[in-house]
């Protein structure tokens, strides 16, 4: 049990060295020389940890103060008990993720599904989400580690398949797809995108006037926006008697404050998507090893960044529209859910600005619209609802992920955990 727990929590929960791992012995596979072995192992395991840095600058440096802004200003939500899952139900979790992972690579071999799911830290995320489900229903022992399996081998399986098609259609490629909890959102992006569109018309095609043509690089245009949405959040907090400087702990430098948070913004963006590109390369060039010798034909899904680079104006736009809409739909269905729903931005800006950067691919500018206020609005409902599911177990952590694929899916496992307990199981 000591070995299986150090694989899964030193190998699958860590994304460099999980990654890592697999370039190694896709290049093994391919019998590349020592050199390019180790060249490929650690540059596979850099590009993951670049991305991390540029992901880890958007939301831990530059909309961090929107996130502790938004808490100020609306209710918390009300006091309730959680357990410590991970403490009580590690080995179920850990077993979950596994024995699910293995399954995922045989069913690539010998199926026509042949997805593999390469996000690591996503890998221990939804057993812990679908175990949570089971055990805030009344599972537990066998029913409970059944529910675990069945419900990440499903997903890690399922999801990535339906986004094969829609990757192809953003990058054109059918190099791989996407293994990330965006999934739910996305499809709907494809849908309204194709319904209500036209994709002739894209976001990444919009032209500025010559004086603003700085305006093209998405770097710059991300920190001049997220630095006047702090600009509007500072007089907002000022209207609703609360202390910007309070919150946001800048003494009296305010505009060092939002200047800094605006250019990490860029920064983030930057580093993420040359990590991007980095991990790209190296991690497709070493899975042909898995392709050609291992598991046939086999697409690896990957984090959700990976199609950033393909609309970063998309992604941009989808952002702020979602978070828009998202904040409307908190305000007025203030009082509707079991507890108070706070704007989810790290949510807006991964899952539903790739949703959007597919809304686009199918639908241009007004499937990228559409796909993010919609997306907006049914998020705060996934994560209201989501919170019959996770009353005693994971809440705070569900607010803080948002409502996308772990609230549609902890809701469909909660249901169906819930019938399990009525029956006697």
């Amino acid at each position: 049990m000591k070995i299986v727990m150090f694989i899964i929590n030193e190998v699958f929960g860590q994304g460099a060295i999980f990654l890592a791992l697999i370039a190694m012995i896709g290049l093994l596979l391919q019998k590349k020389s020592a050199s390019e072995v180790i060249r490929g192992t650690f540059m596979t395991a850099i590009g993951y940890m670049v991305l991390n840095v540029g992901t880890s600058l958007i939301t831990d440096n530059s909309i961090d103060g929107l996130i502790s802004a938004f808490n100020a200003m609306l209710p918390q939500a009300i006091e309730h008990t959680t357990r410590d899952i991970v403490t009580e139900y590690g080995t179920y979790i850990g077993i979950s993720m596994l024995l699910a992972f293995i399954i995922n690579i045989l069913v690539a071999k010998f199926t026509k599904y042949k997805t593999v799911f390469l996000t690591g830290h996503m890998l221990s995320s939804f057993p812990f989400f679908f175990i949570s489900a089971g055990v805030d229903a009344g599972l537990d022992g066998i029913p409970l580690l059944l529910v675990g399996i069945i419900s990440t081998t499903a997903y890690l399986i399922i999801a990535p398949n339906l986004m094969r098609p829609i990757v192809k259609k953003v990058t054109g490629s059918d190099a791989f797809t996407i293994g990330h909890p965006t999934t739910c959102f996305s499809l709907l992006g494809a849908f309204i995108g194709s319904k209500f569109g036209n994709p002739e018309h894209s976001t990444e095609n919009i032209k500025f006037p010559k004086g603003l043509a700085f305006l093209k690089e998405i770097p710059i245009t991300g920190s001049l926006v997220i630095g006047l949405t702090y600009v509007v959040i500072y007089f907002v907090m000022k209207a609703n008697g609360v202390d910007p400087s309070a919150v946001w702990g800048y003494g009296d430098q305010i505009f060092t404050y939002i200047f800094t948070h605006a250019m990490y913004f860029g920064v983030g963006l930057v580093i993420m998507l040359q990590g991007i590109r980095l991990e790209i390369s190296e991690i497709l060039a070493a899975f042909k090893g898995f392709s050609d010798k291992a598991v046939p034909n086999a697409i690896p899904a990957l984090d959700c960044p990976t199609i950033f680079n393909y609309g970063p104006n998309a992604l941009l736009i989808g952002f702020l529209t979602s978070m828009v809409t998202s904040i409307i739909t908190i305000i007025l269905t203030y009082g509707m859910f079991p507890t108070v729903v706070i704007p989810l931005t790290v949510t807006c800006f991964f899952e539903i600005g790739c949703a959007s950067i597919v809304g686009n691919a199918y639908g241009g500018i007004r499937g990228c619209v559409l796909t993010a206020a919609v997306s907006g609005i049914i998020m705060v409902f996934l994560v209201g609802y989501g919170a019959y599911f996770f009353n005693n177990t994971v809440q705070p952590m569900l607010l803080s992920f948002g409502g996308q694929d772990f609230s549609l899916w902890g809701i469909i496992v909660g249901a169906i955990s819930k019938l399990l307990v009525a029956i006697g199981l």
